[in-house]
């Protein structure tokens, strides 16, 4: 519940302790903060397994996150359905970057685009010569009178940006990354990219109210905390 509540909510880890000494729970901000990093990346990896297949056309953009005078950078792609295919946040913005974070996306989703739409930040191009070759790089921008452009993954980059401003930002890349991807979890959990009717049985997908996809969230979360391990969190693998 309350790494539900931090990641799903614009709060800090003070403010759910608050939360839970109503409840008559009483743990530290510190802890909070322990449970997300421990468990929000293996929830992450427990909602991949029931996400919608992942398109072939994708939309991948950059966008510079700031804590004090450092920046960060967060890497995201989405399909054309709007599902976000992978994210990843770094301290550089540049072909190793770019390239770091195709190889992750390609080996997560094990599918290989056909289309890829980006800016024009010139990483990607030679990023895509070396790790899709095949795919048809489209470069374009925000506003066009017609054709493609990058206003799909623009927008999908509100609601982190939403969720951070309340906050200090994120101080290391490492947790960083832990943290976004369990609040991309909880995005597709909430925007309906998961089957919520294989981990919910009874839940009617088709005419479900907000309030029914709410509690179908909630118990799809508890179905799926049962297969958590309560493992520190490990240095993740360079890439």
């Amino acid at each position: 519940m309350a790494v539900r509540w931090y990641l799903g909510l614009t709060v800090s880890a003070r403010q759910v302790t608050w939360l839970l000494a109503e409840r008559g729970i009483g743990v530290t901000p510190r802890t909070v903060l322990t449970w997300t990093q421990t468990f929000g990346p293996q929830l992450a990896t427990e909602v991949r397994k029931h996400r919608r297949r992942v398109g072939r056309r994708w939309y991948v953009d950059e966008v510079f996150l700031c804590r004090r005078s450092e920046q960060r950078y967060l890497y995201r792609a989405i399909d054309e359905h709007g599902q976000v295919v992978d994210v990843l946040l770094r301290t550089h913005r540049d072909t190793a970057s770019a390239k770091a974070f195709f190889r992750r996306a390609l080996q997560r989703t094990r599918t290989t685009p056909t289309h890829v739409i980006t800016d024009h930040h010139r990483p990607y191009r030679k990023a895509l010569q070396e790790t899709i070759p095949t795919a048809t790089h489209v470069r374009t921008g925000l506003r066009r009178a017609r054709g493609e452009t990058t206003k799909p993954i623009e927008r999908s980059h509100i609601a982190t940006r939403d969720r951070l401003r309340a906050s200090r930002g994120l101080k290391l890349v490492r947790t960083g990354q832990r943290f976004l991807e369990g609040f991309e979890a909880l995005q597709a959990l909430r925007g309906g990219r998961i089957a919520l009717q294989s981990l919910v049985p009874g839940y009617p997908p088709a005419g479900a109210s907000p309030h029914a996809t709410a509690r179908a969230v909630v118990a799809a979360l508890q179905t799926l905390s049962t297969r958590l391990t309560k493992r520190a969190p490990s240095r993740p693998a360079r890439v």
